[in-house]
């Protein structure tokens, strides 16, 4: 079953908009207390500024202070005569207009300057009786936290909506794009399939990626049927008409020499067209490959790399179980043994090649063997190659990444031994 696409895209669409009107329910909450508490407060203050005005126009003709003509304000000529909780509060910060007091009490203060040097005073009003917004603070805070939550519940419902009716037509092309196969033809056509959009436009770029992908795979299929015939057939001719001269009995030694030569490079080239082709085919893994046995395939192999040996005095020592297997395509692991063996073979100059079977790994080691590369990693690198090797130090390299195309692990090791390659895959079941 095709996993669903990840809904990371609705979700922060999702988020971002529950948490913004989060966010506006919130700072239009507290704009709205502030603005209650600011109204009261200018009223309170108006009050005391007409009295204010009163009282100086009052003193400009009497040369002093009158009564308020308001009953809540009361007329103080020192800060020592103000209540014994307000006078507390204001020697601690006397620039401020608005002072708490105890039990409840809540003043509002306004200082009266007159002219020509005369002392000030002040006028005092205390406000509890007439506060309206604190008496009903907390049920406006449990209104307006009702109204945030149901707006914050209407923003999740319109959220869900509207993200998925954003992302619908983008998860359709998710899922489109998915079902592509690399095949070769004309390609896709996504965008009929989409409205005039940024989607749309997405969905006509994809096409024309499709289209350079599809003749790109057309031009591949094409390489590898034609490398497959054009190259393989002239090498079997040359193979096999190595082999017939090689068995001319009026062939010189130094012909003789030759022909081999040709016979073993031609095996070689056989060798490495076989690897690159398998690492340009599309299938990967060796998940729902059968297993394949290793003995018969390792014996085919032998037999067909016996004449890298030449007449060099090597020993060859299979010692693989009847049922040893590995999961892997057999036409794969067909190309990666022949390189292995044929590799071991090449650079064993006298010695023996082991073929062995160890804790669900194949080894191939030559025992005595020079290192067909330089220095002591664990795994090949390119262009890195022995002393004298007439290659280009690709071909452990290529097995490498044709190991990891198929699933198959490959090690190399060396040391003074020789050379030690190691071999897993995903063992069969039982």
């Amino acid at each position: 079953m095709k996993p669903r696409p990840t809904q990371h895209l609705r979700r922060r669409l999702l988020i971002t908009f529950t948490a913004f009107a989060l966010f506006t329910a919130m700072v239009f909450g507290t704009y709205s207390l502030v603005f209650m508490y600011v109204v009261e407060d200018s009223i309170f203050n108006a009050q005391l500024d007409r009295e204010a005005r009163a009282q100086l126009a009052w003193h400009a003709l009497e040369g002093d202070w009158r009564t308020p003509a308001d009953a809540a304000i009361q007329l103080h000529r020192s800060p020592s005569t103000f209540p014994d909780d307000l006078r507390s509060e204001f020697a601690k910060e006397p620039w401020r207009s608005e002072f708490a007091g105890v039990d409840g009490r809540h003043y509002h203060l306004k200082r009266i300057d007159p002219p020509a040097g005369a002392r000030p005073a002040w006028l005092v009003s205390e406000v509890s009786a007439q506060l309206v917004v604190r008496p009903i603070r907390d049920r406006v805070v449990m209104l307006l936290a009702g109204t945030a939550l149901l707006v914050l519940i209407a923003a999740i419902v319109l959220g869900i909506w509207l993200a998925h009716r954003s992302t619908r037509s983008l998860y359709a092309l998710v899922e489109e794009v998915e079902a592509l196969q690399p095949e070769p033809g004309p390609g896709v056509r996504l965008a009929a399939r989409f409205d005039d959009d940024e989607i749309g436009v997405l969905a006509r770029a994809l096409d024309g990626l499709s289209a350079r992908v599809a003749a790109f795979v057309a031009r591949e299929h094409a390489f590898t049927r034609d490398a497959s015939h054009e190259l393989r057939t002239p090498l079997s001719v040359i193979s096999s008409a190595a082999g017939q001269l090689a068995s001319e009995s009026g062939l010189s030694e130094r012909g003789r020499q030759h022909v081999q030569h040709i016979r073993l490079s031609a095996l070689q080239l056989q060798q490495a067209i076989a690897a690159l082709l398998a690492l340009a085919r599309e299938e990967t893994a060796s998940h729902g490959a059968p297993p394949v046995k290793l003995v018969p395939l390792l014996e085919r192999v032998i037999i067909e790399q016996s004449p890298l040996l030449a007449a060099r005095p090597v020993e060859v020592q299979l010692t693989v179980p009847d049922g040893a297997t590995l999961r892997a395509p057999e036409a794969a692991l067909r190309v990666v043994l022949a390189n292995l063996v044929g590799n071991a073979f090449a650079h064993t100059a006298q010695g023996q090649v082991l073929i062995a079977w160890q804790d669900a790994q194949l080894l191939v080691h030559n025992t005595a063997g020079a290192s067909p590369f330089l220095g002591n990693w664990p795994e090949p690198r390119p262009f890195d190659k022995r002393d004298g090797s007439e290659g280009n130090g690709l071909g452990l390299d290529i097995m490498r990444r044709l190991c990891s195309h198929y699933g198959l692990e490959l090690v190399i090791q060396h040391g003074g031994g020789g050379v030690m390659a190691r071999l897993r895959g995903q063992p069969a079941e039982a």
